[in-house]
């Protein structure tokens, strides 16, 4: 399997929103992300720095409305470039889990890159804003991240206080098991990673 050339591109248009997304797999952990939310901004760029995933968004949505179709949206298209740039996901690890600790807090994340989209998100934010935006945003995120790139996504905060710590280590924890799921291991031999011969 050659590496490097795993790529997705998406344009997504609406009457909300209008995004544009690069999503390179052997990339270097770079993130260029304008979406107009900042905090969701600095999340992506965790997300692309711990997963080792080159990440470049451009969106424009309707922030005077709230932050929810931009968050959203920008979910799907990076699912979606995301699952164009897996292919036939042949050759890959497939399967991940990770315990991730930032100060008070701890959050396990666990991926199958099955071909089957699923979320389980159990976290519990104290608060319902870090500064403007809506930690309920966090779980919203996810699910069109998992439902258009076709994982298994499983999400769940042990313990912790600060809302922006809680956040962050959901994102900082999908990003290294994403990383290591989408990895290629040299003894599949190229081959899917399933009895099926497919993941789809």
């Amino acid at each position: 399997m050659e590496t490097g050339m795993r790529e997705g591109r998406v344009e997504r248009a609406t009457k909300e929103t209008r995004i544009k997304v690069r999503v390179a797999v052997d990339g270097e952990g770079r993130a260029v992300a304008s979406t107009g939310v900042g905090f969701f901004d600095h999340m992506l760029d965790h997300l692309a720095r711990h997963s080792l995933k080159d990440i470049d968004v451009a969106a424009e949505g309707d922030l005077e409305v709230d932050d929810h179709h931009t968050v959203e949206d920008v979910g799907i298209a990076i699912g979606q470039a995301l699952r164009e740039a897996m292919g036939e996901r042949a050759g890959i690890r497939r399967y991940a889990s990770l315990d991730l600790a930032m100060d008070e807090t701890l959050t396990r994340a666990a991926v199958d890159v099955s071909g089957r989209p699923f979320l389980v998100f159990r976290t519990h934010f104290p608060t319902e804003k870090i500064g403007t935006f809506d930690t309920q945003l966090v779980r919203e995120f996810f699910q069109a991240f998992a439902m258009n790139a076709g994982i298994t996504l499983h999400i769940e905060t042990l313990y912790g206080i600060n809302s922006h710590h809680i956040a962050e280590t959901c994102f900082k924890a999908v990003a290294r098991v994403i990383g290591e799921a989408l990895a290629v291991d040299p003894r599949q031999g190229g081959r899917v990673p399933s009895t099926k011969g497919v993941l789809a």
